[in-house]
């Protein structure tokens, strides 16, 4: 049997001024701002928006319903999420169980993080290897799985 094999590399993207790719990717229906830079093996997905100087490091992983604001960088390996699995399986052709992550601007994703769907202000330090399962609301340092807040900033 013959298996279906796609191609997606870079399909109606929107890019601002002075972006950086580095080839491989995966980039497809997302919106990418002006001065960010895009390492290798990164996908991000349709309806997913990534500010203004940012930088998104190899291997990341930025889904649908995501926005980042300017100035962060998203580390080697961060992953989001949008399906939180809520009829015990993944919801992969309803979409009306998926859910929204709003990142601020200035945040900072420790390598391996995993960032459900939360809200996050301006200013916050994610250490590498947490896993943000709630919102986090006030800028500070933050690690661990929950991620805690460990000190305010």
């Amino acid at each position: 049997m013959t298996p279906s094999i796609k191609n997606i590399d870079i399909v109606d993207v929107e890019f601002g001024e002075n972006v950086t790719v580095v080839k491989p990717v995966n980039l497809y229906g997302c919106r990418i701002g002006d001065g960010t830079f895009v390492g290798p093996f990164v996908e991000i997905q349709r309806n997913a928006v990534v500010g203004k100087n940012c930088k998104i490091q190899s291997h990341a992983f930025i889904c649908e319903l995501v926005e980042i604001g300017d100035n962060c960088v998203v580390s080697h390996g961060v992953m989001f999420i949008n399906d939180l699995f809520k009829t015990g399986k993944p919801a992969f052709r309803d979409k009306t169980l998926w859910k929204a992550t709003k990142i601020g601007s200035n945040v900072l994703f420790g390598s391996n993080s995993t960032i459900l769907p939360v809200t996050i202000v301006d200013g916050v330090v994610i250490g590498a290897g947490s896993v943000v399962t709630k919102n986090l609301l006030i800028k500070g340092i933050y690690a661990g799985n929950p991620a805690k807040l460990l000190r305010k900033l």
